[in-house]
């Protein structure tokens, strides 16, 4: 989609500016918006603070709610009188599919909406994490405004994804919602997060339940209340530990059958049979490769017997330069990244001049066959 000029984006109305609602306004405002905010409950800069809906959405461009998701709805109905035309609205919340229902019941073809979830939070903001990135659900009712907030988040230096709202919630229910719901449970349950040594195996469990501690308490209860499919992601995972703990308790005849069958690592493909089907093609492809060095490897054999007869030595430095800036050059025009490519064409000049530095056979001599070495 094309976005508007990034000076059609000025203003930016928050409502709700609570330990999120403060991260976004500071993104905004570094990035050059002006920020104006509505929360009884928060502190905020001075020259931002709004003291009604009313004045929140006098000259507004954009009107974010940072809500609660379990708010939301009474936000948007709150807000409806005091839209005027062309103002758009748009919420912030980890769960899409009940605020993006509520936004088409409270603004339908009315007022323009659009549903997204920026994928950061005040804590990945304060640790600088890079890249920033955020999610515009699709709609079809406002393209228009959904292309001006696709360019908000650009502005505010996001790598925009779109993804509709239940696919959206299908996959955060697998990830961040079954991310809190485990370190709920490793808190609940004692873990020592907090030691001051712990293997490798364990400190990334234990960041993950920092991150989680770090967010405010109602995010939990969105992530699993509000998202319809959260708890078929914990009951499956569930069900997934309560087979783990059985195979564990039932005697097994050697360890390592155990492994196999039970705590290895399912292969990826197994899942996806169009993962499955770009493997199988990697293969063919790395065989025709394979096939390719087989022919370099006897080429490079006879530029050594060349060399030979002119009394050169195996290395040619000025050919091997030469070689690598053309191989640069062919990567950049088909869009392949030119130092990448340039790695794997040293390393093929290393195993280049190692067959070429190789000892020949003679023509009468072959290797000994297997009952010749007995």
């Amino acid at each position: 989609m094309s976005s508007p000029p990034l000076a059609a984006l000025g203003i930016v109305s928050l409502l709700g500016y609570g330990r999120f609602g403060a991260a976004l306004g500071a993104l905004a405002r570094d990035a050059g918006l002006r920020v104006r905010a509505l929360d009884p409950h928060a502190s905020i800069p001075a020259g931002e603070r709004i003291g009604s809906l009313a004045e929140l959405a006098h000259t507004a461009d954009v009107i974010v709610v940072a809500v609660p998701v379990a708010r939301m709805r009474d936000a948007f109905l709150a807000l409806r009188p005091h839209l005027a035309p062309g103002q758009i609205v748009i919420d912030v919340g980890s769960v899409k599919t009940v605020p993006a229902r509520a936004m088409a019941e409270v603004f339908g073809r009315a007022h323009p909406w659009v549903a997204t979830h920026p994928l950061f939070g005040p804590s990945s903001l304060a640790r600088g994490d890079r890249p920033l990135r955020a999610v515009v659900c699709p709609n079809p009712l406002h393209p228009e405004a959904e292309s001006r907030i696709v360019a908000l988040f650009e502005r505010l230096g996001c790598q925009v994804l779109e993804q509709d709202p239940e696919a959206h919630d299908r996959f955060m229910a697998d990830t961040h919602a079954l991310a809190f719901f485990i370190a709920k449970g490793m808190i609940d349950a004692g873990a020592p997060v907090g030691a001051t040594f712990t293997p490798p195996s364990f400190q990334g469990i234990a960041n993950t339940v920092e991150a989680v501690r770090s967010d405010a308490g109602h995010l939990f209860a969105a992530l699993h209340l509000e998202n319809p499919f959260a708890r078929e992601s914990r009951h499956r995972f569930l069900e997934a530990l309560a087979a783990v703990d059985h195979g564990l308790e039932t005697p097994a005849n050697e360890p390592d059958d155990l492994a196999a069958s039970l705590l290895a690592i399912p292969d990826l493909g197994a899942r996806s049979p169009e993962l499955r089907k770009a493997r199988d093609l990697i293969d063919d492809l790395d065989q025709e490769l394979i096939t390719l060095l087989a022919r370099r490897a006897e080429l490079a054999r006879r530029a050594a017997r060349a060399k030979a007869d002119l009394g050169e030595g195996v290395r040619d430095p000025a050919r091997e330069a030469r070689l690598v800036r053309e191989r640069r050059r062919w990567a950049t025009e088909l869009g392949l990244d030119p130092d990448s490519v340039s790695q794997i064409f040293h390393a093929i000049l290393r195993f280049s001049r190692r067959v070429q530095s190789e000892p020949e056979l003679a023509p009468d001599s072959s290797p000994p066959s297997a009952k010749e070495k007995t």
